[in-house]
């Protein structure tokens, strides 16, 4: 029934972002049309947390190795925008999108489907 998962970035410079999926990550991508490019990503998981307050979602970039991958985009050129914090479910950080906000980055340390 479900086939996958489509997620949206907003970003005022959309264009930067692009290029940021597409040099930085390298991530492949087809035209969606009018130059538009939709992204290939990487498998994903689903968590569905209880919340207080208003309904939300969140984005994370998964990784298996945080220290490595931060290296790695670091030499690229990307912020890393926050400290890394140990949290019982993982390590986490943050990273600077070209032109579109920021992401979440982690290394899980929970059982993964």
């Amino acid at each position: 029934m479900i086939t996958g998962v489509h997620a949206i970035i907003y970003a005022e410079h959309a264009e930067a972002a692009r290029e940021f999926f597409t040099d930085v990550l390298g991530w492949n991508s087809v035209d969606a049309g009018a130059g538009k490019p939709i992204f290939a990503s990487p498998p994903a998981e689903l968590a569905v947390h209880p919340a207080s307050g208003p309904d939300r979602h969140e984005l994370f970039l998964m990784c298996d190795d945080l220290d490595a991958t931060i290296e790695e985009l670091q030499a690229k050129g990307v912020e890393i925008v926050d400290g890394v914090s140990e949290e019982r479910w993982g390590r986490v950080t943050a990273i600077a999108i070209a032109g579109g906000g920021r992401l979440a980055l982690y290394e899980p340390s929970h059982p993964r489907p």
